[in-house]
């Protein structure tokens, strides 16, 4: 830009850039031309006053760090449990000014309709949502879900300016096994040059080779070095994740290295509330990444940048010339808490909090296809009755801070007939009812790991599929649960002796609220606090309950069809073979 003839938006001056493409912190004054970065120039070159005189407003950084916007490169907003425009509150003045989102938990109950009003709902946000089409809905063909969703709606959403890619191909054992109609949801990407996600929980060797094969371009399921070396020696383009109960990024740390470039990303997954707020979205990787003695520019670079190449989001992820004015000022890199955060050149938030008025109020007649999702049919205390089969039976065991299960045999506790809980032996009954209004199969089974001594806890958020997980140590109880979530519309629920103990309504779906989320997590909070009263000895319980019917992660699962052997890929009867 000539000096004298046109006149910069802002001249960020003084402050350090960090460098995506080089890896590199140094000083440097920041010129803003509108939306775009118009040059980054040495402080020091002679023309510095010059730039100074010619700028519309200059701030003076007084070395504080200028850093890209940050990226998560996958996210489910809804597991955030409160809207797209709240989870954009949260996290927005935390630095990070865009995600990835794979939207197939509202895909899996209100399909195509669902999708579209998240994209819709975050048309006029600041802060850019970037979708990538839901491939496996359902995620197995073992669980009834609200709607369907196959190669034709993928086909047209991929038509839409901000769907990226195909979202993660959940179902890997049929494209190990070579599934043509699995196989051609996977073209649907490479047809449009567009990348196809991956999710491939311990898979090494020869599978992993068949699984990438398909065209599968990264995946977000490795836990340990082992297995995310593999991953990125077979061309996998890594993301590492830190959600709230799976939190990969200890394990692998050693593969956040300057030698990898562009092949690490980070994302969340799944983050609660609580978490968000107090740890943060996924500037916190940053954090700890550079906490370990990582280059803090490469930290940041794992967070932006290459998230950005990964997806081809143009003009993204660096702050350079021609660059879109996605910037944060961090006057601490190790702490990682901006005190300014620019969208498209403007001023968004200030110290971590949006500036008033920027986040649209939402329209309650836009939520329409997505309200009034809980659809239970004839449900009685005879639903949970579990007959008994004779001799041993399956049991799925929930383990701590895990979304994997392990399964064990036990004898069960009968009472007339029927397998009842066994509280004093850790023996709980397990209950998916399907809520979609399409069959009422209600499936049944044993877990233990929740320590429970009475009463029942209840979720409309039940990984994949959305139906209704309940687990209790009395069937009125899980029956009173299930009933007050079709009450509220969906959400959480503790109840003991029919009463209700806690409770948060998520209309949206069954999945999310409009409340923010600081009074989400007081809600939460209080459920917590209602299940220890349980005697619930398993942290996040109902974190851990939504994620006991998803028959995509090993080990033992329940949906409204059954117990599944995730590694077997069936279901599996109730009865110990």
């Amino acid at each position: 830009m000539a000096a004298g003839r046109e006149r910069a938006s802002l001249l960020l001056a003084g402050g350090r850039l960090v460098n995506v493409f080089t890896n590199e912190v140094y000083p440097a004054d920041v010129l803003l031309a509108g939306r775009l970065v118009a040059g980054i120039f040495d402080p020091d070159d002679g023309e510095a006053l010059s730039r100074r005189d010619n700028a519309v407003e200059v701030i003076d950084l007084h070395g504080a760090y200028v850093v890209p916007g940050l990226i998560d490169g996958h996210v489910h907003i809804e597991s955030s449990l409160v809207s797209a425009a709240e989870y954009a509150r949260g996290v927005l003045g935390r630095g990070v000014t865009g995600a990835v989102c794979d939207p197939h938990e509202i895909a899996n109950v209100a399909g195509e309709a669902g999708v579209r009003w998240l994209l819709n709902a975050t048309d006029a946000l600041p802060f850019d949502v970037w979708v990538t089409v839901p491939s496996c809905v359902p995620s197995s063909p073992f669980e009834t879900v609200g709607a369907d969703f196959g190669p034709a709606e993928m086909e047209r959403l991929l038509e839409h300016p901000r769907v990226v890619g195909v979202a993660e191909l959940m179902s890997y054992p049929e494209v190990v096994a070579g599934d043509a109609a699995t196989l051609a949801k996977a073209r649907l990407g490479e047809e449009r040059a567009l990348p196809v996600e991956g999710h491939a929980p311990g898979l090494r060797g020869g599978a992993l080779q068949a699984y990438l094969a398909s065209g599968v371009a990264s995946d977000h399921e490795a836990t340990v070095y082992e297995e995310g070396t593999d991953k990125l020696r077979s061309g996998a383009f890594l993301m590492i994740r830190e959600g709230s109960v799976t939190r990969d990024l200890n394990a692998l740390m050693p593969l956040v290295h300057e030698r990898y470039g562009d092949r690490v990303g980070f994302v969340t997954d799944d983050r609660l509330p609580h978490d968000l707020l107090t740890e943060g979205a996924v500037e916190l990787l940053v954090r700890r990444a550079v906490a370990a003695g990582v280059n803090p520019a490469y930290a940041v670079r794992c967070a932006s940048l290459n998230v950005a190449l990964h997806y081809r989001l143009p003009r993204r992820g660096a702050v350079a010339a021609g660059y879109i004015a996605d910037i944060c000022i961090v006057p601490d890199l190790a702490e990682f808490a901006p005190s300014q955060v620019y969208k498209e050149g403007r001023l968004v938030a200030e110290d971590g909090a949006v500036l008033p008025g920027l986040i649209p109020t939402a329209d309650p007649a836009a939520a329409a296809p997505v309200l009034d999702t809980v659809r239970l049919g004839n449900l009685t205390r005879e639903s949970f009755r579990l007959a008994a089969p004779g001799g041993a039976v399956r049991c799925i065991v929930a383990l701590p801070n895990s979304i994997v299960t392990a399964q064990t045999t036990v004898e069960p506790k009968l009472a007339g007939g029927a397998v009842v809980a066994d509280p004093a032996r850790d023996l709980l009954k397990l209950a998916c009812t399907e809520r979609h209004g399409r069959n009422g199969n209600v499936g049944l089974g044993l877990v233990r790991g929740f320590g429970m001594q009475a009463g029942a806890l209840a979720t409309s958020v039940g990984h994949d599929h959305h139906n209704l997980m309940v687990v209790g140590a009395d069937d009125a109880d899980m029956l009173a649960a299930a009933t007050r979530l079709a009450e509220l519309g969906g959400g959480f629920v503790a109840v003991k002796h029919g009463r209700v103990l806690a409770e948060l309504a998520l209309p949206l779906g069954g999945l999310m609220t409009d409340s923010s989320l600081a009074a989400t997590r007081d809600a939460l909070n209080a459920l917590d606090e209602a299940a220890r009263e349980l005697g619930c000895q398993l942290p996040s319980p109902y974190m851990a309950l939504s994620f006991l019917g998803l028959a995509v992660v090993p080990e033992l699962r329940l949906t409204d069809m059954g117990l599944v052997d995730v590694p077997l890929g069936r279901v599996v009867p109730f009865a110990a073979d």
